[in-house]
Protein backbone atom coordinates (compact mmCIF):
# COMPACT_ATOMS: atom_id res chain seq x y z
CA UNK A 1 0.00 0.00 0.00
CA UNK A 2 1.38 3.60 -0.86
CA UNK A 3 1.57 6.41 1.28
CA UNK A 4 -0.49 9.37 0.64
CA UNK A 5 -0.15 11.60 3.47
CA UNK A 6 4.02 11.62 4.60
CA UNK A 7 4.15 14.20 7.80
CA UNK A 8 7.60 13.70 9.48
CA UNK A 9 9.07 16.23 12.16
CA UNK A 10 6.30 18.47 12.64
CA UNK A 11 6.98 20.62 15.30
CA UNK A 12 4.24 23.71 16.68
CA UNK A 13 5.44 25.52 19.70
CA UNK A 14 2.84 27.72 21.44
CA UNK A 15 4.64 28.40 24.49
CA UNK A 16 1.66 26.67 26.64
CA UNK A 17 1.32 23.99 23.98
CA UNK A 18 3.64 22.15 21.54
CA UNK A 19 3.68 19.62 18.98
CA UNK A 20 6.95 17.70 19.38
CA UNK A 21 8.24 16.13 16.14
CA UNK A 22 5.07 14.66 15.30
CA UNK A 23 5.70 12.14 12.73
CA UNK A 24 3.48 9.51 10.89
CA UNK A 25 1.89 8.31 7.26
CA UNK A 26 -1.37 7.61 6.16
CA UNK A 27 -1.86 4.82 3.71
CA UNK A 28 -4.04 4.72 0.41
CA UNK A 29 -7.39 2.76 0.86
CA UNK A 30 -7.39 3.07 4.51
CA UNK A 31 -9.43 4.76 7.17
CA UNK A 32 -6.71 6.55 9.84
CA UNK A 33 -8.56 7.52 13.00
CA UNK A 34 -6.64 9.81 14.70
CA UNK A 35 -7.74 9.87 18.31
CA UNK A 36 -7.03 11.92 21.54
CA UNK A 37 -8.49 13.58 24.26
CA UNK A 38 -9.42 17.68 24.16
CA UNK A 39 -6.27 19.46 23.79
CA UNK A 40 -4.34 16.87 22.71
CA UNK A 41 -2.75 18.23 19.42
CA UNK A 42 -5.16 16.78 17.18
CA UNK A 43 -6.62 20.14 15.57
CA UNK A 44 -3.30 21.51 15.68
CA UNK A 45 -1.87 18.68 13.67
CA UNK A 46 -4.30 18.92 11.21
CA UNK A 47 -4.49 22.79 10.96
CA UNK A 48 0.20 22.54 10.47
CA UNK A 49 -0.66 19.97 7.71
CA UNK A 50 -3.59 22.16 6.13
CA UNK A 51 -1.35 25.08 6.27
CA UNK A 52 -3.88 27.37 8.46
CA UNK A 53 -1.16 27.10 11.09
CA UNK A 54 2.71 28.58 10.80
CA UNK A 55 3.80 25.38 11.55
CA UNK A 56 7.88 25.65 13.59
CA UNK A 57 9.71 22.83 11.77
CA UNK A 58 8.52 19.78 9.50
CA UNK A 59 7.71 18.48 6.14
CA UNK A 60 4.32 17.60 5.13
CA UNK A 61 4.44 15.61 1.87
CA UNK A 62 0.90 14.73 -0.09
CA UNK A 63 1.33 12.15 -2.93
CA UNK A 64 5.08 12.39 -2.36
CA UNK A 65 5.46 16.00 -3.06
CA UNK A 66 5.66 19.07 -0.32
CA UNK A 67 2.31 20.33 -0.10
CA UNK A 68 3.86 24.12 1.03
CA UNK A 69 5.05 24.08 -2.58
CA UNK A 70 2.78 22.70 -4.24
CA UNK A 71 -0.14 24.47 -2.64
CA UNK A 72 -2.26 25.20 -6.00
CA UNK A 73 -2.20 21.71 -7.28
CA UNK A 74 -2.32 19.36 -4.27
CA UNK A 75 -5.17 21.28 -2.36
CA UNK A 76 -7.37 19.64 -5.06
CA UNK A 77 -6.60 16.06 -3.67
CA UNK A 78 -7.89 17.51 -0.07
CA UNK A 79 -11.48 17.35 0.84
CA UNK A 80 -11.95 19.14 4.44
CA UNK A 81 -14.17 19.16 7.29
CA UNK A 82 -13.84 21.11 10.21
CA UNK A 83 -15.44 21.12 13.91
CA UNK A 84 -15.92 25.01 13.39
CA UNK A 85 -17.04 25.13 9.89
CA UNK A 86 -15.18 28.25 8.81
CA UNK A 87 -18.43 29.50 7.13
CA UNK A 88 -19.37 33.28 6.61
CA UNK A 89 -22.39 32.93 8.98
CA UNK A 90 -24.64 35.47 7.34
CA UNK A 91 -23.90 34.12 4.13
CA UNK A 92 -26.37 31.43 2.66
CA UNK A 93 -25.40 27.79 1.54
CA UNK A 94 -25.04 28.90 -1.96
CA UNK A 95 -23.27 32.48 -1.45
CA UNK A 96 -20.72 30.60 0.45
CA UNK A 97 -20.50 27.43 -1.92
CA UNK A 98 -19.83 30.25 -4.98
CA UNK A 99 -16.93 31.34 -2.65
CA UNK A 100 -15.00 28.29 -1.84
CA UNK A 101 -15.98 26.29 -5.37
CA UNK A 102 -14.33 28.19 -7.88
CA UNK A 103 -10.62 27.12 -5.71
CA UNK A 104 -11.10 23.91 -6.93
CA UNK A 105 -10.38 22.90 -11.19
CA UNK A 106 -12.43 19.56 -10.70
CA UNK A 107 -15.66 21.08 -8.95
CA UNK A 108 -18.60 19.63 -9.39
CA UNK A 109 -22.09 20.99 -9.32
CA UNK A 110 -23.95 18.43 -9.65
CA UNK A 111 -22.02 16.10 -7.09
CA UNK A 112 -22.60 19.14 -4.93
CA UNK A 113 -26.09 19.71 -5.46
CA UNK A 114 -26.78 15.77 -5.24
CA UNK A 115 -25.46 16.07 -1.48
CA UNK A 116 -27.61 18.82 -1.06
CA UNK A 117 -30.77 16.94 -2.22
CA UNK A 118 -29.37 13.93 -0.26
CA UNK A 119 -29.28 16.38 3.16
CA UNK A 120 -32.34 18.25 2.65
CA UNK A 121 -30.43 21.10 2.41
CA UNK A 122 -32.34 24.38 1.16
CA UNK A 123 -29.49 26.78 -0.64
CA UNK A 124 -31.56 29.98 -0.20
CA UNK A 125 -30.90 29.47 4.24
CA UNK A 126 -28.59 31.58 6.08
CA UNK A 127 -25.72 29.42 7.53
CA UNK A 128 -26.30 30.89 10.51
CA UNK A 129 -29.72 29.28 10.91
CA UNK A 130 -28.73 25.87 11.04
CA UNK A 131 -28.16 23.49 13.11
CA UNK A 132 -24.72 21.92 14.56
CA UNK A 133 -25.92 18.70 12.29
CA UNK A 134 -27.00 20.40 9.11
CA UNK A 135 -23.61 22.37 9.05
CA UNK A 136 -21.46 19.59 9.06
CA UNK A 137 -23.46 17.75 6.15
CA UNK A 138 -22.98 20.90 4.34
CA UNK A 139 -19.63 21.10 5.01
CA UNK A 140 -19.13 17.16 4.25
CA UNK A 141 -21.16 18.53 0.58
CA UNK A 142 -18.35 21.03 -0.33
CA UNK A 143 -15.65 18.31 0.93
CA UNK A 144 -16.83 15.71 -1.46
CA UNK A 145 -17.98 17.55 -4.31
CA UNK A 146 -14.50 18.17 -5.81
CA UNK A 147 -13.10 14.59 -6.30
CA UNK A 148 -10.78 14.71 -3.53
CA UNK A 149 -8.40 11.72 -2.94
CA UNK A 150 -7.78 12.18 0.85
CA UNK A 151 -10.97 13.28 3.24
CA UNK A 152 -9.28 15.03 6.39
CA UNK A 153 -12.13 15.33 9.22
CA UNK A 154 -11.75 17.43 12.26
CA UNK A 155 -14.32 15.91 14.92
CA UNK A 156 -16.64 15.77 12.74
CA UNK A 157 -19.23 14.16 15.09
CA UNK A 158 -18.73 16.01 18.33
CA UNK A 159 -21.79 17.31 19.82
CA UNK A 160 -24.06 15.16 17.43
CA UNK A 161 -26.77 12.92 18.07
CA UNK A 162 -26.48 9.17 17.11
CA UNK A 163 -28.28 9.27 13.74
CA UNK A 164 -26.38 12.12 12.35
CA UNK A 165 -23.47 10.68 13.67
CA UNK A 166 -24.72 7.69 12.00
CA UNK A 167 -24.85 9.09 8.52
CA UNK A 168 -21.84 10.63 8.19
CA UNK A 169 -19.87 7.42 9.11
CA UNK A 170 -22.05 6.02 6.44
CA UNK A 171 -20.81 8.77 3.69
CA UNK A 172 -17.52 7.97 5.22
CA UNK A 173 -17.32 4.23 4.34
CA UNK A 174 -18.92 4.80 0.92
CA UNK A 175 -16.16 7.41 0.17
CA UNK A 176 -13.61 5.07 1.24
CA UNK A 177 -14.94 2.08 -1.39
CA UNK A 178 -13.67 4.36 -4.01
CA UNK A 179 -10.84 3.26 -5.28
CA UNK A 180 -7.60 5.50 -4.41
CA UNK A 181 -9.64 7.11 -1.74
CA UNK A 182 -8.06 7.95 1.86
CA UNK A 183 -9.90 9.33 5.41
CA UNK A 184 -8.13 11.10 8.08
CA UNK A 185 -10.21 11.26 10.74
CA UNK A 186 -9.87 12.76 13.79
CA UNK A 187 -11.84 12.10 17.36
CA UNK A 188 -12.46 11.99 20.76
CA UNK A 189 -15.38 10.05 20.17
CA UNK A 190 -13.53 6.70 19.57
CA UNK A 191 -16.57 4.75 19.87
CA UNK A 192 -16.95 6.09 15.76
CA UNK A 193 -13.75 4.68 15.29
CA UNK A 194 -14.38 1.02 16.38
CA UNK A 195 -17.12 0.82 13.80
CA UNK A 196 -14.78 2.22 10.82
CA UNK A 197 -11.11 2.90 11.31
CA UNK A 198 -8.65 0.40 9.89
CA UNK A 199 -5.28 2.34 11.29
CA UNK A 200 -5.00 4.36 15.01
CA UNK A 201 -2.87 7.01 15.99
CA UNK A 202 -2.62 8.49 19.48
CA UNK A 203 -1.54 11.34 20.36
CA UNK A 204 -1.72 12.93 23.49
CA UNK A 205 0.32 16.55 25.00
CA UNK A 206 1.02 17.03 21.02
CA UNK A 207 3.10 13.28 21.13
CA UNK A 208 2.38 10.49 19.31
CA UNK A 209 2.11 7.23 21.73
CA UNK A 210 0.70 4.34 19.64
CA UNK A 211 0.65 4.41 15.67
CA UNK A 212 -0.39 0.91 14.29
CA UNK A 213 -3.65 -1.25 12.93
CA UNK A 214 -6.68 -1.57 14.66
CA UNK A 215 -7.07 -5.03 14.85
CA UNK A 216 -3.71 -5.72 15.63
CA UNK A 217 -4.17 -2.92 18.77
CA UNK A 218 -7.22 -4.55 19.82
CA UNK A 219 -5.84 -8.06 19.82
CA UNK A 220 -2.94 -7.23 21.34
CA UNK A 221 -4.40 -5.75 24.15
CA UNK A 222 -6.99 -6.78 26.73
CA UNK A 223 -9.05 -5.86 29.52
CA UNK A 224 -8.49 -7.81 32.44
CA UNK A 225 -10.83 -8.68 35.73
CA UNK A 226 -10.81 -10.54 38.75
CA UNK A 227 -10.41 -10.86 42.56
CA UNK A 228 -8.35 -7.78 43.75
CA UNK A 229 -6.27 -10.28 45.92
CA UNK A 230 -4.81 -11.42 42.70
CA UNK A 231 -2.57 -8.12 42.55
CA UNK A 232 0.86 -8.19 44.10
CA UNK A 233 3.74 -5.72 43.51
CA UNK A 234 5.17 -8.26 40.69
CA UNK A 235 1.92 -8.72 38.39
CA UNK A 236 0.93 -4.81 38.68
CA UNK A 237 3.92 -4.76 36.63
CA UNK A 238 1.89 -5.85 33.53
CA UNK A 239 -0.71 -3.26 33.65
CA UNK A 240 -0.48 -0.18 32.05
CA UNK A 241 -3.84 1.13 34.03
CA UNK A 242 -5.15 -0.63 36.92
CA UNK A 243 -8.65 0.36 38.76
CA UNK A 244 -9.59 -1.00 41.76
CA UNK A 245 -12.24 -1.14 44.26
CA UNK A 246 -12.36 -3.02 47.31
CA UNK A 247 -12.85 -6.67 46.59
CA UNK A 248 -12.52 -6.46 42.47
CA UNK A 249 -10.33 -5.05 39.71
CA UNK A 250 -9.90 -4.16 35.86
CA UNK A 251 -6.88 -3.54 33.84
CA UNK A 252 -5.86 -3.48 30.62
CA UNK A 253 -2.40 -5.21 29.72
CA UNK A 254 -0.67 -5.48 26.32
CA UNK A 255 0.90 -8.81 28.30
CA UNK A 256 -2.34 -11.44 27.92
CA UNK A 257 0.12 -14.55 27.73
CA UNK A 258 1.78 -13.28 30.71
CA UNK A 259 -1.03 -12.50 32.83
CA UNK A 260 -2.37 -15.86 31.89
CA UNK A 261 0.56 -17.72 32.84
CA UNK A 262 0.85 -15.67 35.76
CA UNK A 263 -2.56 -14.91 37.58
CA UNK A 264 -5.06 -17.93 37.66
CA UNK A 265 -8.97 -16.76 38.08
CA UNK A 266 -8.99 -13.84 36.30
CA UNK A 267 -10.69 -12.80 32.92
CA UNK A 268 -9.96 -11.27 29.42
CA UNK A 269 -11.84 -9.64 27.70
CA UNK A 270 -11.27 -7.30 24.03
CA UNK A 271 -11.05 -3.98 24.46
CA UNK A 272 -12.18 -0.87 23.40
CA UNK A 273 -10.31 2.02 21.39
CA UNK A 274 -11.02 4.10 24.48
CA UNK A 275 -10.06 1.32 26.87
CA UNK A 276 -6.76 1.24 24.93
CA UNK A 277 -6.49 5.27 24.68
CA UNK A 278 -7.45 5.63 28.43
CA UNK A 279 -4.85 3.32 29.44
CA UNK A 280 -1.92 5.08 27.61
CA UNK A 281 -2.73 8.76 29.15
CA UNK A 282 -4.27 7.60 32.15
CA UNK A 283 -1.52 5.83 33.82
CA UNK A 284 -2.20 4.20 36.93
CA UNK A 285 -5.56 5.39 39.18
CA UNK A 286 -5.78 5.41 43.10
CA UNK A 287 -8.03 3.17 44.86
CA UNK A 288 -12.02 3.46 44.03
Amino acid sequence: MSNVLEVNGLKKDYGAFKLNDVSFSLQEGCITGFIGVNGAGKTTTIKSILGLVLKDAGSVKLFGKEIEKNEQELKNYIGVVLDEGCFYEEMTLKEMKNVIAPAYTNWDEKIFRNYINRFDLNLKQKISTLSKGMKMKYSIALALSHHADLLIMDEPTSGLDPLIRSEILDIVLEFIREEGKSVFFSTHITSDLDKIADMLILIDKGEILLNEEKDLILDTYGVVKGDSNLLNDENRKLFLNIKESRYNFEAITNRKNDVRKHMDGVIIERPTIEDVMLAHIGGDRDAI
